[in-house]
């Protein structure tokens, strides 16, 4: 190749690499500065039961353009969800007050008020609570999107969970019990 044309060939593909981060960003200050701000009171948020598992969501896809959803977990000792995965989502979790004992890649501890687990996508997580006392747990949800199969589940009837549909209306957000 002669100097010149590569010179052309490099020119043009540095433009192109520049073009698409700048193209990228424009967007994504686009879709930032769509966001609005959102104030939520301690009372405040839809609240559903999930199969025991008793949720108020805070803030939704809606009020985040999509990019997290933040859901406060209050639960009694005992309540748990059994291991699954999730295809889409990352979690964070954070106790408040109480004590849970999550499982995450294998590995398990029990979590105290101030302690924060992650659990990535694609790994397979546990968790119940356990101790004397109700525990508060704030569950962050990247991206946001799982409150829709949260509020599915919380519309089944009362009583003893049917696991074909749980595991049914959970398969279609992506998510699998193991």
């Amino acid at each position: 190749m002669k100097r010149n044309d590569f010179l052309k060939l490099t020119t043009a593909m540095g433009a192109a690499f520049i073009a698409i981060p700048n193209s990228l960003m424009a967007r994504t200050r686009k879709f930032i500065s769509d966001l609005k701000p959102v104030i939520v009171r301690n009372d405040e948020g839809k609240v559903v039961n999930v199969i025991g598992d008793v949720q108020t969501f805070k803030l939704t896809g809606k009020d985040t353009n999509g990019l997290f959803t933040l859901i406060e977990e209050e639960n009694e000792p005992g309540t748990g969800i059994p291991p699954h995965v999730h295809e889409h989502e990352d979690e964070v979790f954070k106790v408040i007050e109480g004590e849970m004992e999550l499982t995450v890649g294998g590995k398990t501890t029990i979590l105290k008020a101030g302690d924060i687990a992650f659990g990535p996508r694609g790994i397979p997580h546990s968790w119940k609570i356990v101790g004397d006392t109700k525990a508060k747990v704030i569950l962050s949800v990247f991206p946001a999107g799982i409150e829709d199969m949260f509020e599915e589940l919380g519309g089944l009837p009362p009583g003893p969970p049917d696991f074909p549909k749980v595991a049914e209306i959970c398969g279609r957000y992506g998510v699998k019990f193991v």
